[in-house]
C-alpha cells in the first residue's frame, strides 16, 4: 500500500507575511528603478494628479491595507500578552 500524505494548506498569517513582504519589494524595487532612470524619487503629487479620478479609489485601496496590516498585529499582540508564560513553547 501507498502511504498517502495529508498536505496542509497554508495559515493566512503565512500567506499575509508574503502578501506584506512581497507588496513592500516591489515598492522599493518600483522605486530603485525609477530613481535610477530620473535621478530622483516619485513625486507623489504628481502621482495622484495622473491617476484622475482614480486617485481617491487608490489611496482608499492602500489606507485599507494599511488598515489590515494594523489589526493583523494589533490581534498577534494581543494574543501574546493573553497567553500565559507556561503556555508558551519553548
Amino acid at each position: 500500500m501507498e502511504k498517502t500524505e495529508k498536505q496542509e494548506d497554508w495559515a493566512l498569517s503565512t500567506i499575509s507575511w508574503y502578501a506584506i513582504f512581497v507588496w513592500f519589494g516591489a515598492s522599493l524595487f518600483s522605486q530603485v528603478v525609477y530613481m535610477a532612470f530620473n535621478g530622483m524619487p516619485y513625486d507623489a503629487n504628481l502621482m495622484l494628479a495622473s491617476a484622475g479620478p482614480i486617485a481617491w479609489i487608490v489611496i482608499g485601496l492602500e489606507v485599507l491595507a494599511w488598515i489590515f496590516i494594523i489589526v493583523f498585529f494589533s490581534g498577534k499582540v494581543v494574543n501574546r500578552l493573553n497567553v500565559k508564560p507556561q503556555e508558551t513553547s519553548s
